[in-house]
């Protein structure tokens, strides 16, 4: 049986775990298995590799997208750019981290731009910011991160006004605000100031339209949801660990 999986903290509403069971199942690929691995903290990671002896490949979610790359023994060279990684291969003689979060976004947000499309606010600074800046700056739209804290290259939430909503008209959320079940909040940017010229994208799928959207759509501005995205970076994944195999 060839195991894969999720690590990441909590893990109670999965995306992965209902997709790939489903794969599995639809297109009648037998000998797999995936499950959930809840793991409190990133060194418990050790001891999972150590138990799983079955398994092939793992995806990676919050908080451990940066700090999982110190228990692998290499990275791909995309994963190492970015710094963050969703994805692990798992063989007999090396765990490697790969990036699928990258091109999975990039692929679902390239049909959606428009002429005007040049720069974007990145909301957050995690790790699937940090996939979102590399995938921008490869279609060509300048990205600038949105956060709370102030540095020389980078907004603050409350830096945010016409001129800058106006100049970045793309906005991605890469933060968990809004996510289900806090589905009551956005953040923090002046939608009464956005238009039919913004394009809003948020990494969250639960809610399908959440509050930031629904503000969003609510002024004019295009708009989608992670879902595609959720599912790029599941069959990129899956590729990956299957390389060998085809």
């Amino acid at each position: 049986m060839r195991k894969f999986g999720l690590i990441g903290y909590p893990l109670t509403h999965s995306f992965s775990e209902k997709y790939f069971s489903e794969k599995f199942e639809k297109e009648e690929i037998a000998d797999c298995n995936y499950s959930l691995f809840p793991l409190e903290n990133i060194q418990d990671v050790r001891f999972l590799f150590e138990v799983e002896k079955d398994l092939h490949g793992l995806n990676v979610t919050i908080p451990f997208k940066e700090t999982v790359i110190e228990y692998l023994d290499d990275l791909d060279e995309t994963a190492q750019k970015i710094g963050a990684v969703n994805c692990i291969k798992i063989d007999e003689i090396q765990k490697v981290g790969y990036n699928t979060d990258y091109s999975a976004f990039r692929d679902s947000l390239k049909p959606l731009l428009k002429q005007q499309h040049k720069k974007a606010l990145i909301l957050g600074t995690g790790g699937a910011s940090k996939a979102v800046n590399y995938a921008l700056q490869e279609l060509n739209v300048q990205p600038v991160f949105v956060s709370r804290n102030k540095s020389e290259n980078n907004f603050t939430y409350t830096e945010l006004n016409g001129d800058i909503i106006s100049e970045f008209p793309v906005i991605i959320n890469c933060t968990p605000t809004g996510m289900y079940p806090d589905t009551n909040v956005a953040p923090e940017i002046p939608y009464h100031l956005l238009s039919k010229n913004n394009l809003l994208f948020d990494l969250i799928y639960n809610p399908e339209k959440s509050l930031f959207l629904q503000q969003g759509e609510k002024q004019g501005c295009s708009i989608k949801n992670g879902l595609e995205m959720l599912q790029l970076q599941a069959e990129y994944a899956w590729k990956i660990w299957n390389t060998d195999q085809e």
